[in-house]
């Protein structure tokens, strides 16, 4: 293929690992967790540079270093797919999902980045702007919060004019309805309820709270069995209670694994992340897959990177404001997307993803 006299050939690669303690012990319905790990990426060229990163083990960016940066260095910065489809072939014997695609996912997010920052606009603007603000849901009340801090939380939120929170479900089936009764009663009645099982409930157990739930009124019912159950999924859509929906999608990491689970016509929400997915070029893939499908698109967690991508597609529906990221990114980044009206917008006076990183407060969290 012959080279665009306008080609911006990428020069230097640098990853790094941050890994950040929670303020407090965290667990959902299946997992437990103290620290959250972001491997950071840094691309450059023509004294310019671009970042992306994801949420993944430090295996991830010993990958980049030694496998991806390779590949990169010298691609085209104004051809981000060309990048991303160089990667996706040369790692096929290393296994594309997982590491692999949170890795793709970082570079492919800092190349997009530099793009912008090349032609001195808001990624956002790049892409195509199809709204003001991406409206977000606040997302925490982690199995291992008391009942106290659960409320607090959630009335924080609502008190910030957040119109839907999302807690985490599934240690305990009865005390998961004690939980959700406490949640409804700090949030009021105006405030949508979310719940995320993780898969930890079997297909009976999800149709049975799904009726309890209902009648605290639970809008959306995420991973009520394992995402990999997708004639589980289907059942669970299909005879949950009017007015509530079934999401999952979180650990699609290529195009193939959302058509699938699109096909099967498993949810009413699809949810992606940037983050692990392959970056902004799948995210726009797996939107005009969900438009396809006139199925809604949600993005997961990483509030910072899905904010720019979500304003620039149709069937965008909301974004998770995680609990976790959104503390983690206020802390290592300037230029955040700010919040109005129970939105997160992009700001359009900033290039890229209009992000500008702390090197000083994020040494001390360094590998």
């Amino acid at each position: 293929m012959k080279r665009s006299s306008n080609a911006v050939s990428i020069e230097k690669i640098e990853v790094s690992i941050y890994t950040v303690p929670t303020d407090f012990p965290e667990s959902d319905g299946t997992l437990e967790w103290k620290s959250t790990t972001m491997v950071l990426v840094k691309i450059s060229a023509a004294s310019k540079y671009g970042l992306g990163y994801t949420y993944a083990d430090d295996a991830t960016a010993t990958l980049i270093h030694k496998k991806l940066s390779e590949l990169v260095k010298g691609a085209d910065a104004m051809s981000p797919a060309a990048a991303y489809e160089t990667m996706w072939r040369q790692i096929r014997n290393v296994g594309r999902p997982g590491i692999c695609s949170m890795a793709i996912s970082a570079v492919d997010c800092a190349i997009w980045d530099l793009k912008a920052r090349l032609l001195d606009l808001p990624l956002v603007t790049l892409l195509g702007q199809v709204r003001k603000g991406a409206e977000i849901y606040g997302s925490g009340g982690f199995t291992s919060y008391s009942n106290q801090q659960l409320a607090q939380q959630f009335s924080h939120w609502a008190e910030q004019k957040i119109r839907a929170v999302k807690m985490k479900i599934g240690r305990d089936p009865e005390q998961d309805v004690e939980r959700v009764k406490v949640a409804r009663d700090a949030i009021g009645p105006k405030v949508e309820l979310f719940v995320d099982a993780n898969g930890a409930y079997s297909r009976k157990q999800a149709l049975a709270q799904a009726e309890i739930f209902a009648g605290f009124g639970v809008r959306w019912f995420e991973e009520p069995v394992s995402s990999d159950d997708l004639e589980g999924l289907r059942l669970i859509r299909d005879r949950a209670p009017a007015g509530m929906e079934i999401a999952a999608g979180e650990y699609g990491y290529d195009p193939f694994y959302f058509r699938r689970m699109l096909s099967a016509g498993v949810v009413d929400v699809l949810q992606a992340d940037i983050t692990r997915c392959g970056g902004v070029t799948a995210f726009l893939q797996v939107a005009a897959l969900c438009q396809a499908h006139n199925i809604a698109l949600s993005g997961h967690t990483a509030p910072a990177l899905h904010t720019h991508p979500a304003c620039a597609v149709f069937p965008f529906r909301n974004l998770e404001y995680f609990h976790d990221h959104v503390r983690i990114e206020s802390m290592f980044f300037d230029g955040l997307p700010q919040m109005k009206d129970g939105e997160l917008r992009p700001d359009l006076s900033r290039p890229g993803f209009g992000l500008e990183w702390k090197q000083i407060e994020a040494e001390k969290f360094a590998a």
